[in-house]
């Protein structure tokens, strides 16, 4: 079969807020191949992702994305891994290739397994999708007093592991993220598994997370996550060689597999997080997990958005058993919420796994989404390029 349409929906939240939290807007990917339909998204700005889907090329290395996708064949995996390589091939000096090929390619392995009536995680090679302890996302709150509450709540609904990331953390001082992790702590309980995400805050500085670093011990952090930019490598390998003890987390940020590589051998993370959704779909996915096989580190999703960008993202190490922990989303805002009746829920002994039905398992309910759709059409001299797509054909 091949690659017959390609289209691309945005939705939003009637307000964007400036609070960290990617689910306030998205972007699907809807492909069609061989009387199949298949379903992404990406983790990125829909709009720059629309253009570089179709936007006219500049040079013979800055194509759009479209090109290298639409009419392609798709009758195995191998020809996913090639439209995968032709796009970021030809899409070489476009920038947000890396973003709008997440989607698409995601859609393509929905499609693939669709058409072969097998979930995602099979066509990869794995013969079984095993059980995962979801830990709950949340952002941080204000202050200790709420940030142990919202910790209680978490645990009281029969998570044992959370992570607490951005809001002030480390925009005030050294005593103020202490007494943060002390509500955490207390909150979770002595048993629980208490995950700290620092959301980039000191940029390329290594001197307030070794600051921090001895000053958090007593806290037992399973991992600091992305205390730096994902390229600030110098100050990762710092903080790793100083702190063997406060294991680093990292990878939400890479956008392809060079980025997550260097993390690992000169940053020395020892979780690496990867969204589906950003580093190029689960093609590029799944190469991390192997990567993290190799060098003996554990491998983590990252997830922030919805239950198809879950099910996407846990297909490329669904079937890995040694890696047993997964990000999982708790407080998704409506337009995420809203897009499928399909879900991911922890089952009676709290754990998670990747559908086991055929694709990702999870299908957009394009009426209910319509409230949210931002309708966007791109017309360079007098050309349509993209029009929204009608949610009814």
């Amino acid at each position: 079969m091949r690659v017959e349409s390609v289209d691309l929906f945005y939705f939003a939240m009637p307000e964007i807020t400036d609070e960290v939290d990617g689910s306030q807007d998205m972007l699907l990917v809807r492909v069609r191949a061989g009387g199949y339909e298949g379903w992404g998204e990406c983790e990125a700005a829909p709009l720059p992702c629309i253009a570089a889907y179709c936007c006219p090329p500049s040079h013979g290395v800055c194509k759009p994305v479209k090109v290298s996708v639409e009419g392609a064949q798709l009758n195995d995996p191998e020809d996913i891994r090639r439209i995968n390589a032709e796009v970021r091939r030809l899409g070489l000096d476009l920038l947000q290739t890396d973003h709008t090929l997440s989607g698409v390619d995601v859609a393509l392995w929905d499609v693939l397994a669709r058409s072969k009536g097998v979930p995602v995680y099979e066509l990869l090679g794995d013969g079984k999708s095993y059980s995962k302890m979801p830990y709950a996302s949340v952002l941080l709150q204000d202050t200790p007093q709420a940030t142990f509450e919202k910790a209680k709540e978490i645990r009281q609904k029969g998570f044992r592991a959370a992570k607490f990331g951005w809001g002030p953390w480390g925009t005030k001082t050294l005593k103020d993220d202490v007494e943060q992790a002390e509500a955490a702590r207390a909150g979770l309980g002595d048993d629980g598994i208490l995950l700290i995400d620092a959301g980039t805050i000191w940029q390329n500085d290594p001197a307030p997370a070794l600051e921090r670093a001895e000053a958090l011990r007593p806290y037992r952090l399973t991992w600091l996550e992305e205390p730096f930019r994902s390229e600030a490598l110098d100050a990762y390998r710092t903080l790793a060689d100083a702190h063997p003890e406060l294991s680093l987390a990292g990878g939400e940020g890479a956008n392809n597999y060079y980025m997550a590589h260097e993390l690992v051998m000169r940053g020395g993370v020892k979780y690496l997080q990867i969204d589906a959704g950003r580093i190029g779909g689960i093609t590029t996915a799944y190469e991390c997990r192997l990567l993290a096989e190799r060098a003996g580190i554990t491998y983590v999703n990252h997830t922030f958005t919805s239950a198809l960008a879950l099910s996407a993202s846990l297909q490329a190490f669904a079937g890995a058993k040694p890696f047993e922990i997964a990000e999982y989303p708790t407080e998704l805002k409506p337009v995420a919420q809203e897009l499928s009746p399909d879900k991911i829920l922890p089952d009676a002994d709290g754990y998670i796994r990747a559908p086991q039905a055929p694709g990702l398992g999870i299908t957009p309910d394009l009426q209910a989404l319509k409230k949210y759709l931002v309708p966007v059409r791109i017309e360079v001299k007098g050309k349509v390029l993209y029009e929204t797509p009608s949610l009814d054909e």
